[in-house]
């Protein structure tokens, strides 16, 4: 016999319904927590593009994939950010190549060649062409591609006015920390390098540990660099080429059919950060401007100069610091496009 009351029977039943539905959903909606992190400066376009699509995605599952934004460089270098993704802690990053060379050393060939890009439109052509085979090779060591994206030209700040490579080579260097391959290459070219993590480099010249860094104006305005480095170099070094990659692992923790949305959300995030991340750069330099940043301008008969002085550690580039293939098929890929009739160097 059942001898509870009819408002207890209500109560048994409606406790009984409610853990039914609840259990259903934490079976089949459980959120899954996606970690990304990144160097990034907190409140950039890059970060807020990351913002824009982990709200999209959000909405588009319900809730069910979440994402959290490590910004600024709060979760170490882009060496520990990758050590963190091959250990679980963080899911997928915003790198830079120097960051996805650590995955894919390929990558590289999209950014550590010097002097090898004159404009923009041939940053844009070598990547489309390289993006199937690094996408290969990055999905071969467990990480999926979901956009690229670059910041325009690296651009070289320094304490003391600089115009040529000899101006230059008087002054300390920052070089990224682990990356030997890099610190030699200076050192070849007769250069002054000093390793450091990113997180020290505004401590690095307020110590004078270094006196000049290759970095994108937007990084250099955000970390308040123009204050201790006061000359801009407004030479075409290198493009800043970067990507959004995630752990396949934690990828695949997503539903198949949903993954398509994800990643239409991360494609817009992508053409975004690309668009005004170059624009923002502009803006950078002219925002450092009005604070005394001294910009110095460079004649073609100048960039011949530098030119020719990356010339000379080609060798070590090939192979050193771009896997031999990679920088063949970079430099095949331009010699294409310039006899094609490609955008004119500037």
């Amino acid at each position: 016999m059942n001898h509870l009351n009819p408002r207890s029977r209500l109560t048994a039943g409606l406790v009984l319904v409610l853990s039914l539905v609840t259990g259903g959903l934490s079976g089949a909606e459980k959120p899954i927590n996606l970690k990304l992190g990144t160097l990034a400066p907190s409140g950039s376009t890059y970060h807020k593009s990351l913002q824009a699509m982990g709200e999209k995605w959000r909405n588009a599952t319900g809730g069910a994939v979440r994402l959290t934004i490590y910004a600024g460089g709060t979760q170490g270098s882009e060496s520990d950010m990758v050590g963190l993704m091959q250990t679980g802690s963080l899911d997928a990053g915003l790198l830079t190549a120097v960051g996805l060379a650590e995955i894919e050393p390929g990558v590289s060939g999209l950014q550590n060649m010097p002097m090898s890009f004159r404009t923009l439109e041939e940053v844009d052509y070598v990547g489309e062409k390289l993006r199937p085979l690094l996408e290969k090779r990055l999905a071969a060591k467990g990480y999926a591609v979901l956009f690229w994206c670059d910041s325009g030209w690296v651009r070289f700040f320094t304490t003391a006015p600089v115009l040529h490579p000899a101006d230059l080579k008087k002054l300390k260097v920052f070089s990224w920390a682990g990356d030997t391959h890099q610190y030699d290459i200076w050192k070849a070219a007769g250069f002054n390098p000093v390793s450091l993590e990113t997180a020290g480099v505004l401590q690095g010249f307020l110590s004078g540990t270094i006196s000049a860094i290759d970095t994108p104006p937007l990084f250099a305005l955000a970390s308040q660099i123009d204050g201790q480095a006061k000359h801009m170099l407004e030479l075409n070094w290198a493009p800043l080429v970067g990507a959004m990659v995630v752990r396949a692992k934690s990828w695949d923790r997503i539903p198949a059919e949903r993954r398509q949305t994800l990643l239409e959300a991360a494609t817009e995030a992508g053409r975004h950060v690309k668009a005004e991340g170059r624009a923002e750069n502009d803006r950078a330099v002219q925002a450092m401007a009005k604070r005394g940043l001294q910009v110095q301008k460079v004649s073609p008969e100048v960039e011949e100069e530098w030119r020719a002085q990356v010339g000379k550690v080609q060798a070590l580039l090939r192979g050193e610091i771009v896997p031999a293939d990679v920088y063949d098929e970079v430099r095949r890929l331009l010699k294409e496009f310039r006899a094609a009739g490609g955008a004119k160097p500037r």
